[in-house]
C-alpha cells in the first residue's frame, strides 16, 4: 500500500469516528427529537460541511461558557427588587392566563401606566431617538445585535459623547458577531470618551465555536430610566435607507412609563453577564407617574432559562385568541407546536393572517420558509407576501388588545437560542395602530393562493422541502 493511500485511509478513519462521536453526543444530549434528527442528516449527509456547522452552531455549550442557570434566575429577580412598587394596570380579563403565565414562568409583573408609539420607518424612530438622547439627564444604556459605524452608527457615536461630557453615564452592548463588520477603533473611541461599552459574548479563540452560537439579538435603550426603545431595528444605515432592492419595512416602539423598568431589569442582567459588575440601584429605577393607560409585559428569553418564556406566551396567546390573529416576521419558521396552533385557530374560525417578504437577505432561511405556506393556505390561514422592499418587522397582533413588539423572529433560534426581548401590551388603542399597520402593508403584499402555490416548478418545491429538514438548525 502507498504511503498516500495509508494517508487517505487514516483521513478516512478518523473522518468515520469523528461524525459517530458526534452523532452519539447529539443523541445522548436529549434534545429536540427533530433538532437532533437534523443535526444527525447535516453531519452524515454534509461531508465535511456538516462537522464545521455543527462545531460552530451545534454545540451546547451554555453550562461551560456562560453563567449558570441557577444565578440567572437569582439575577432576574434582583433589579426587579429595586423597582417601586408594580402598578397593575387595566388588562383585558381574556388575557388573565396569559399575564399569570409570564407572571410565574418570568417573574415578570404587569406594569402600567405607559405611553407606547409605534414607528415603521427608521426615520421616525431614530429622530425621536437623537431628540430624547439630547434631553437625556442621568444616563443611557444601549443594547443592540448590530451597532455599524456607518453614517448613522457615527451621528449616535457623535450624540452618546456629547453626553457623556455632559456627565451622562453611558453604557453600550453590542453583539460581537452582529456587529463583526466594525472597526475595533468605533467601539475603542467610545471606550477614550469614559464610555463604557461591552462585547456581549466576545468571539476570540479557543472559545470561538461556545460562544458563536449565543447572540444577544435584542434592540434596546433606556434613557433616565424613563424612556425605552425596543423592536426590530438595530443601528445600520440600511435602517434608515434600505436595502438594495427597496425600502426597509420595520417596527419599532418607544415606551415612556413603568414598562421602561422591565427593559431596565434585562439590560443590567445582561450587563452582569459583559461586565461581571452587578447594578441593581434604585437610581436606575426612578419612581415614574403615569403616562398613559397602557398595561405591559417585558419579556426576555434565552437559552440559560430553559423555560422558552417567548414562545410559551405566543403559545397562550393564540389558544387564547378569540377572533383574529395577526402577524409579521422576516423569518417564518415555526416549531410544529406553533404550526399546529395556528392551523387549529384558522379551523376554528379565527382570521388568521401571516405576512412574510417576499424577498429576503437570508436565502436558504426563504426557501425553508416556503415549505410551510402551502400548509397553512390549506387549512385557511391567509398568507401574504410583502412586495414593497424588505419585511423585517416583527409584530403580533391578537384580536383587539394584545400587540407583541419586540426582537423575536417566528423561528427556532429565536425561541431557543437567542437572547431576545419582546412586549406584551394590553391595550386597545395601541392594537388598533398596530391593526392599521398591517392592514397597510397588506395593500403592498400579495394574498396567495393554494392553487397557483401548488402551481409552482417542482424544482423549486423539492429544495423548500430539503432546506426544511434544517429549519431547526437555521
Amino acid at each position: 500500500m502507498h504511503l498516500n493511500d495509508t494517508l487517505l485511509l487514516i483521513i478516512e478513519l478518523l473522518y468515520f469516528l469523528t461524525v459517530v462521536s458526534i452523532v452519539v453526543v447529539v443523541i445522548s444530549e436529549n434534545r429536540n427529537p427533530i433538532k437532533t434528527v437534523a443535526w444527525i442528516m447535516a453531519v452524515v449527509f454534509m461531508p465535511f460541511v456538516g462537522i464545521i456547522w455543527y462545531a460552530f452552531f451545534g454545540q451546547d455549550t451554555t453550562k461551560r461558557y456562560v453563567i449558570s442557570k441557577r444565578m440567572y434566575s437569582k439575577l432576574k429577580k434582583r433589579p426587579l427588587g429595586e423597582m417601586e412598587t408594580p402598578v397593575e394596570g387595566f388588562f383585558p380579563e381574556e388575557h388573565a392566563n396569559l399575564v399569570k403565565l409570564l407572571q410565574n414562568m418570568d417573574y415578570t409583573p404587569l406594569l402600567g401606566g405607559n405611553d407606547v408609539k409605534l414607528f415603521t420607518s427608521g426615520k421616525e424612530k431614530f429622530g425621536h431617538l437623537f431628540a430624547d438622547i439630547e434631553r437625556a439627564k442621568k444616563h443611557i444604556h444601549i443594547e443592540y445585535y448590530i451597532l455599524e459605524d456607518d453614517e448613522l452608527g457615527k451621528k449616535i457615536q457623535q450624540a452618546l459623547i456629547r453626553k457623556a461630557e455632559e456627565g451622562v453615564e453611558i453604557r453600550i452592548i453590542y453583539d460581537s458577531f452582529g456587529s463583526r463588520k466594525t472597526k475595533k477603533k468605533y467601539f475603542e473611541d467610545f471606550r477614550k470618551a469614559g464610555i463604557e461599552a461591552e462585547p456581549f459574548l466576545k468571539l476570540s479563540l479557543p472559545s470561538l465555536t461556545a460562544r458563536l452560537n449565543y447572540r444577544t439579538h435584542r434592540k434596546i435603550i433606556v434613557i433616565d430610566g424613563l424612556i425605552g426603545y425596543m423592536g426590530g431595528m438595530n443601528i445600520a444605515d440600511r435602517y434608515l435607507h434600505g436595502c438594495s432592492w427597496g425600502p426597509w419595512r420595520d417596527t419599532h416602539a418607544r415606551i415612556e412609563g413603568k414598562g421602561v423598568q422591565g427593559l431596565q431589569s434585562v439590560f443590567l442582567i445582561d450587563w452582569y453577564f459583559v461586565s461581571q459588575t452587578l447594578i441593581t440601584s434604585r437610581h436606575y429605577f426612578p419612581i415614574l407617574e403615569n403616562f398613559g393607560e397602557c398595561a405591559i409585559q417585558i419579556v426576555n428569553s434565552g437559552p440559560l432559562s430553559g423555560e422558552n418564556e417567548i414562545s410559551h406566551g405566543i403559545m397562550q396567546a393564540i389558544y387564547g385568541a378569540k377572533k383574529s390573529i395577526f402577524l409579521q416576521t422576516p423569518y417564518f419558521l415555526p416549531p410544529d407546536a406553533m404550526i399546529d396552533a395556528l392551523q387549529a385557530a384558522a379551523i376554528r374560525g379565527l382570521d388568521v393572517r401571516i405576512m412574510i417578504s417576499k424577498r429576503s437577505d437570508v436565502a436558504l432561511v426563504q426557501a425553508a420558509s416556503g415549505s410551510y405556506i402551502k400548509d397553512m393556505l390549506r387549512t385557511g390561514v391567509k398568507v401574504y407576501e410583502y412586495e414593497k422592499g424588505f419585511l423585517h418587522s416583527k409584530m403580533m397582533l391578537f384580536d383587539d388588545s394584545l400587540t407583541l413588539i419586540g426582537s423575536a423572529n417566528f423561528d427556532t433560534r429565536s425561541f431557543e437560542q437567542n437572547f431576545e426581548v419582546e412586549a406584551f401590551i394590553y391595550d386597545e388603542k395601541v392594537a388598533a395602530v398596530a391593526n392599521d399597520i398591517f392592514v397597510e402593508d397588506q395593500r403592498c403584499a400579495e394574498a396567495l393562493s393554494l392553487r397557483e402555490w401548488s402551481k409552482r416548478p417542482r424544482l423549486k418545491r423539492f429544495l423548500e422541502s430539503l432546506m426544511r429538514l434544517f429549519a431547526p438548525l437555521l
